[in-house]
């Protein structure tokens, strides 16, 4: 590399020109996509606790914060600079979080998005709060419980990881048991579906939900296959009530439930979101969340009513993911891979993705209270400040390249930070 860079400074000084490299961003074009006011498509807001109520649980039905230990990305650990760096831009130094909190009241989480420039985010809880609301949040709930009706005591048994999962996965279930006014899972499916899975939706539409979640791949394959019903009838009737089948028999239930909540959300007006990246812990099965795994959910002509939308982007995978999003009904947003990767290495994936089929590529940021020195609002403001950094790297590339115009380059800054997921959210 040394070489080639002396035998280019050399031709250039025999033509009588400076060994010059251009910057990686446009900086007009950076000054542009700072000022955009961002749809977050993907987050874990905390709500604000008064001095009486227990701390928040509900930013995810999964919290991760309790697994075994991990080699964390580097930029997640607790020295990393970014962190300082968001808790100086954000509150100023030590004691600022408290001081600005107690300022804010119930305007705190609006504030966050405020100092992120984010406009809207979708947020990812169990339940909203007082001081999460709409306009400027818009809920996604979780519908993983509703995929395991039976006893769950199989499969939590298959890693340490999972058997915390499924006893949070229950504890979902029969939240949403006890809205529907019963206390266990009806004896059949058809009762089950008629009377605890779409009820369950159609509450959850009717309180503000956009999406549903499913952070499936934190507890099975993505491989959702298609089952005939009467197929999925006789599982849940063999099993209604008793010991917990294995994964083996027990999926092909799962996996017709996935496509019956898929069309009801459809029908409902909205959207599906999966975990698609590598996810924590030490245990996660990374080759399960590979996107491939959803393309035959992607051909299935009764699910085309209903958008698919591909979180975080399938990191690793994300070349393949890119492919996916020739289907009529694929989108992907690329919310924590703007947190643990570099902006110069995302920029790579959002020109690649931004050179094939631009207007299904969101921004989010996954944030999230990962660890005591980087709660959702260090993380929402370093994801925000890394994706629109190598967003804008990504279009100074197509741009000096010849494949887009200056305007054009503002109109995919404005479709990835804003428009494409207010059509799709129709927001």
């Amino acid at each position: 590399m040394h070489r080639l860079y002396w035998l280019l400074s050399a031709a250039m000084l025999l033509s009588g020109c400076s060994p010059t490299f251009p910057p990686a961003a446009d900086p007009g074009l950076l000054a542009e996509i700072q000022q955009i006011r961002a749809i977050d498509n993907h987050a874990h807001p905390v709500r604000v606790s008064g001095a009486r109520e227990p701390p928040d649980r509900e930013f995810d039905a999964l919290p991760v914060d309790n697994m075994e230990p991990q080699s964390d990305p580097v930029n997640l650990r607790p020295q990393s600079p970014a962190i300082a760096a968001a808790a100086q831009a954000l509150f100023g130094g030590p004691g600022g979080k408290q001081r600005i909190q107690r300022e804010q009241g119930d305007n705190y989480p609006a504030w966050v998005l405020d100092q992120m420039g984010v406009d809207v985010m979708l947020a990812n809880r169990v339940a909203m709060g007082a001081s999460i609301q709409p306009p400027r949040f818009r809920w996604v709930p979780y519908a993983d419980a509703l995929l395991f009706p039976l006893d769950n005591s199989a499969l939590a048994q298959q890693n340490p990881d999972r058997k915390s999962f499924f006893a949070l996965e229950d504890r979902v279930r029969q939240r949403y048991l006890k809205d529907a006014g019963m206390e266990k899972p009806p004896a059949t499916l058809s009762d089950y579906l008629a009377r605890v899975v779409t009820p369950t939706l159609e509450r959850q539409r009717q309180g503000g939900a956009v999406a549903e979640k499913f952070e499936a791949a934190y507890l099975r394959s993505l491989a959702f296959d298609k089952v005939d019903r009467a197929e999925a009838a006789r599982i849940y009737q063999r099993f209604a009530g008793k010991p917990g089948p294995a994964q083996l028999e027990y999926k092909p239930l799962q996996d017709f439930l996935f496509r019956y909540i898929a069309a009801e959300c459809g029908r409902l007006g909205m959207a599906v979101h999966l975990h698609t990246m590598a996810g924590a812990g030490s245990y996660f099965d990374i080759a399960g969340a590979n996107p491939l795994n959803l393309e035959s959910v992607l051909n299935d002509p009764a699910l085309r009513q209903t958008k698919i939308v591909m979180l975080h982007g399938g990191w690793p995978f994300i070349s393949e993911i890119g492919a996916l999003l020739t289907k009529p009904t694929a989108y992907l947003d690329f919310s924590a891979q703007d947190l643990s990767r570099t902006p110069a290495s995302l920029a790579g994936t959002l020109r690649e993705w931004l050179e094939f089929v631009p207007e299904k590529v969101m921004f989010g940021t996954d944030a999230y209270p990962y660890i005591p020195e980087m709660g959702w609002e260090e993380s929402g403001w370093i994801a925000a400040r890394t994706g629109r950094l190598a967003l804008a790297i990504a279009l100074t590339g197509m741009l000096r390249d010849g494949e887009i115009s200056r305007s054009r380059a503002s109109e995919l800054a404005r479709m990835v930070l804003r428009e494409n997921a207010r059509a799709l959210y129709r927001l």
